[in-house]
């Protein structure tokens, strides 16, 4: 188990945009099992490569209908409906909650570790956090959808 730093607001890699995975190689697995590793010991709900300094469009979520962790590499969002007002913190941004207004469904298109191309639509808190984290790779953190910001949570 390899777990990474979680880099905070500030950090150079939060505000870029990530480049594409092109080298489905061990290289990715292994980033892909550290990222889990460090995700589950957050105890958070999704993480993005930026989020551990790592310029590449891959995020991890856990998927609220499977509970299972899930890899996405080169995820976009496909398309979008509903509307839905959601808390959210960001493992970046410690401390710090908002209310947000995200889709309530979305459809996105990835590859997996292997560069299999395939799609998931989720609702929910999944939606939220497929949004928040491919927001990552953009370099767009939550606090530009906060709608209200909500006491500590710590």
């Amino acid at each position: 188990m390899a777990l990474r730093e979680i880099v905070t607001e500030g950090y150079e890699s939060l505000s870029k945009i990530s480049k594409p995975v092109t080298s489905f190689d061990p290289r990715l697995e292994l980033l892909i099992k550290d990222m889990k590793d460090t995700l589950v010991k957050a105890d958070g709900l999704g993480l993005a490569a930026p989020q551990i300094g790592v310029l590449r469009r891959v995020i991890i979520i856990v998927d609220g209908e499977t509970d299972q962790l899930v890899a996405l590499v080169n995820p976009e969002i496909v398309s979008a409906s509903g509307s839905q007002n959601a808390n959210e913190g960001c493992l970046s941004i410690p401390g710090v909650w908002g209310r947000t207004e995200r889709p309530a469904e979305v459809t996105v298109k990835a590859q997996d570790a292997q560069g299999e191309w395939f799609e998931l639509t989720r609702t929910g808190i999944t939606a939220v956090c497929l949004c928040h984290e491919i927001d990552h790779l953009n370099g767009i953190l939550f606090r530009e959808h906060v709608i209200e910001y909500l006491e500590d949570r710590d």
